[in-house]
C-alpha cells in the first residue's frame, strides 16, 4: 500500500461517514471529495472536475429536462392514470406493477432514461393514490436495475463483459443470454420488495402534510356544490336581457352565484372573455362572468345556490330551470378556474365587515360561494359580519386565487391551489409523448437516419432540446426541472473511481481477494467476485467497476481451469446491484430528492436486495454456464 492509496482510502472513508451521518449535505460532501483529491495531488484539477463533463452526468441532466416536460404537459399524470387502472390504489399491488413495468422498459433502454421518464408519473400517481412517493421511488429504481440486467443491451456492464470474452477469442453472450437469470431476479426481487422491502422503506411526506391537502375537486364534493347547481336559460322576453350581473343582483337579493355563462351565439365579443375585440366563436362559448358582464337572450347561466333561492330568482325573471349538464360541472373546477378554502386571519381587514361592505368581489376578483364558522358546518348568511377564523369557499380564476397568498395579512389559503391548476402545457401532451417515444427508440437502436451511430448522451440532449423547441417545457421550467443536487452529487463522486484506478488501489484489492479465495473452489470465488463488485459499485460507476473486475474474473477462471462465462456474468450482475447507497446508481440519485430519502433508507432495503441477488446468482449461473 502506497501513501497515495492510503490517501484515497481516507477520502473514501470520510465521504462514506458523512454520507451515512448526513451531518453535511451530500452534494457538499461530493464537492469536498473532488477538492480533497485535488489538494492531495492524487488527481489534477481537470481529473477531479471531469465528472461535470462526464457523459453519464450530462445524460442525467438532459433527462431531467425530458422528465420536466413530461410533468409540465400532464403526460406524467396520464401515464400514472393508466398504471393506476391496472394497479388500483393498493400500495403492494402498485409497487409490484411499477417494478414489473419499469423492468420491462429498462431491458431495452437506458435505466436512467426509463426512470427519468417514469419518475414524474410515479410521483403524480402516488399523490393520486394517496401513497407517499417514498414508498414507490426506490422500488422504481431497483426495478430499472433488475430489468437492465436481463438483456445484453440493458446496461453497460453486460456489454463490457461480452467484450472481454470477444477479445479473448471465446464464445460471446447472445442477446438473451442474460434473460433466464434476469427474469428470475426481476420476479424474486419484486416479491422481496413487496413482502419485505416495502416495510423497510420510509414514509417521507415532502413538505409536511402537503399530500394530505384537499384538492379543488375534493372541496367541490365536500361542499356538495354540484348538487346545488342549476342551468338557467334567459328567454327573449326576460327582464334580464340587457342587464349586467351587477344590476341583476343575483347574489345580493337571491343568494345565487352565477359561476359561468354559456353563450350560444355565433358572434361572441372577446370583451366578454377579457379582450377588447370581436371575433367569431363556436356555439356555447363559456364566459367567466364579471359584475359588468351584459346578459343576452339565449344565455345559459350556470348558477349555484339553494334550490329554493334559485327557483325564486327564476320566477322573478321568467327563466327556464334545468338540471346542470355534465360539462357544466366543469364551471366549478377546471384548468382556468377553481375553488379554494381561505381562513380570515386575526388582524384581517375583513373582520367586522360583511361580504358586501368589504367589496370582496371587487378587491379580490373572486366569488364567495359559502361562509362557514367552525365548528358549525352550516353555511352563514351572506350578510353576516365576518370574524377571525371564518372559512370562506371562494371560486374564480386560479390566478386570482393564487394572488390571495400574497395578501397574507388578510387571508390564509388552505391547500395548494397551484397543484390544482393543471399542467401549463397540457395541449402539448401528445407531442411530448411522441418525442419521448422517439427518444426511447433511438436509445434502443443507437442510430439516426443519414447520421449513423449516436450515443445515449446525444439522444438525451436531442430529446431535451426537442421538448424545449416544441414548447413542451420552457427554458426556465427546464432549469427548474433539473435536480442540481443530484447532478453535483454524481459529478463530485465520480473522481473517486478515477483515483482508485489511478493509484492502483482497485487492482490491489481485487488481486488480494482472488488470490486468497482461489484455493477454496469455484463457488467461493464466485461469491468473492460478486461481493467485491457489489461493494465497489455502491460507490463508483458500475461501468468502471465492470471494466476493472471483468479482466480479473477472466484471468481467475483461466488460472483455475474453468469456463469463464459464469464468473463474468457474476461480475455483470453484481455491477447492476447498486442498491445500497444513493450514489451507487444515477437512478438511485435521481429519486433521492423526490422521495426525500436519506442515505440509510437505501442501505436498509438495499442490503436485503443484495443478499437475494447474491444467492440467486451463485445458485443459478453454474446451472446455465457450467464450470
Amino acid at each position: 500500500m502506497t501513501l497515495e492509496m492510503w490517501l484515497v482510502l481516507a477520502v473514501l472513508a470520510t465521504a462514506i461517514f458523512f454520507f451515512v451521518t448526513e451531518w453535511v449535505r451530500v452534494d457538499v460532501v461530493a464537492l469536498g471529495v473532488a477538492l480533497a483529491l485535488t489538494l492531495t495531488n492524487v488527481l489534477s484539477s481537470g481529473e477531479a472536475l471531469a465528472g461535470f463533463a462526464n457523459p453519464s452526468v450530462l445524460t442525467v441532466l438532459f433527462l431531467f429536462v425530458v422528465g420536466g416536460a413530461v410533468m409540465q404537459t400532464g403526460l406524467a399524470t396520464l401515464i400514472g392514470q393508466q398504471i393506476l387502472k391496472v394497479a388500483g390504489t393498493s400500495e403492494t399491488r402498485l409497487l409490484v406493477v411499477l417494478m414489473l413495468a419499469v423492468s420491462v422498459l429498462s431491458a431495452f433502454m437506458s435505466n436512467t432514461g426509463t426512470v427519468a421518464v417514469l419518475l414524474p408519473a410515479v410521483v403524480s400517481l402516488g399523490h393520486k393514490a394517496k401513497i407517499s412517493p417514498s414508498k414507490l421511488l426506490i422500488p422504481l429504481s431497483y426495478g430499472a436495475m433488475l430489468g437492465g440486467a436481463a438483456t445484453l443491451i440493458g446496461t453497460p456492464p453486460n456489454l463490457l463483459v461480452n467484450d472481454v470474452l470477444r477479445e479473448a477469442g471465446l464464445p460471446v453472450f447472445g442477446f438473451f443470454s442474460f434473460l433466464p437469470l434476469g427474469i428470475l431476479l426481476v420476479i424474486v426481487g419484486t416479491a422481496v420488495m413487496a413482502l419485505i422491502g416495502r416495510n423497510l422503506l420510509p414514509d417521507h411526506r415532502p413538505n409536511g402534510a402537503r399530500e394530505a391537502a384537499e384538492t379543488a375537486q375534493d372541496l367541490a364534493e365536500r361542499y356538495h356544490l354540484a348538487e346545488n347547481m342549476r342551468r338557467l336559460t334567459i328567454p327573449a322576453e326576460s327582464g334580464l336581457v340587457g342587464q349586467t350581473l351587477e344590476t341583476a343582483r343575483f347574489r345580493r337579493d337571491y343568494q345565487v352565484t352565477v359561476l359561468k355563462i354559456m353563450r350560444p351565439s355565433d358572434h361572441v365579443r372577446l370583451s366578454d372573455l377579457g379582450h377588447n375585440i370581436e371575433t367569431k366563436r363556436p356555439r356555447d362559448t363559456p364566459i367567466v362572468p364579471t359584475a359588468q358582464t351584459t346578459l343576452l337572450a339565449g344565455d345559459h347561466l350556470i348558477v349555484e345556490g339553494r334550490l329554493g333561492n334559485i327557483e325564486r330568482a327564476a320566477d322573478t325573471f321568467a327563466l327556464a330551470v334545468e338540471p346542470p349538464k355534465p360539462k357544466d360541472i366543469k364551471a366549478l373546477v377546471g384548468h382556468d378556474i377553481g375553488v379554494a378554502e381561505v381562513i380570515i386571519r386575526q388582524r384581517s381587514r375583513l373582520i367586522g365587515k360583511t361580504l358586501a361592505t368589504s367589496n370582496f368581489g371587487d378587491v379580490y376578483k373572486l366569488t364567495v360561494l359559502e361562509v362557514r364558522r367552525p365548528p358549525n358546518i352550516a353555511p352563514l348568511h351572506r350578510d353576516t359580519t365576518l370574524r377571525f377564523g371564518d372559512v370562506l369557499l371562494v371560486q374564480g380564476w386560479w390566478s386570482n386565487i393564487l394572488k390571495l397568498k400574497e395578501m397574507e395579512q388578510d387571508l390564509i389559503v388552505l391547500g395548494h391551489p397551484e397543484e390544482d391548476m393543471g399542467p401549463p402545457h397540457s395541449r402539448k401532451a401528445t407531442l411530448a409523448l411522441l418525442i419521448m417515444l422517439a427518444m426511447i427508440v433511438l436509445m434502443a437502436v443507437g442510430k439516426l437516419p443519414f447520421i449513423g451511430e449516436v450515443d445515449v448522451v446525444t439522444v438525451s440532449l436531442l430529446g431535451a432540446v426537442a421538448m424545449i423547441v416544441m414548447g413542451c417545457v420552457t427554458m426556465d421550467e427546464a432549469y427548474h426541472a433539473i435536480d442540481w443536487k443530484s447532478i453535483v452529487l454524481i459529478a463530485g463522486v465520480l473522481p473517486i473511481s478515477t483515483a482508485m484506478s489511478k493509484v492502483g488501489l482497485v487492482d490491489v484489492l481485487a488481486n488480494g481477494l482472488v488470490d486468497g479465495l482461489g484455493g477454496y473452489g469455484f463457488y467461493v470465488v464466485m461469491i468473492g467476485l460478486f461481493v467485491l463488485t457489489a461493494v465497489l459499485t455502491q460507490f463508483m460507476s458500475n461501468t468502471a467497476t465492470a471494466v476493472l473486475i471483468a479482466p480479473l474474473a477472466l484471468a481467475t477462471a483461466q488460472t483455475l481451469g474453468a469456463q469463464p462465462h459464469a464468473f463474468l456474468m457474476t461480475v455483470a450482475i453484481a455491477a447492476s446491484c447498486a442498491f445500497a447507497t444513493p450514489v451507487a446508481s444515477p437512478t438511485n440519485t435521481m429519486v433521492m430528492g423526490a422521495g426525500s430519502y436519506t442515505f440509510m433508507d437505501y442501505t436498509k432495503s438495499g442490503m436485503v436486495m443484495l443478499l437475494v441477488s447474491l444467492v440467486l446468482t451463485v445458485a443459478v449461473l453454474p446451472l446455465l454456464f457450467p464450470f
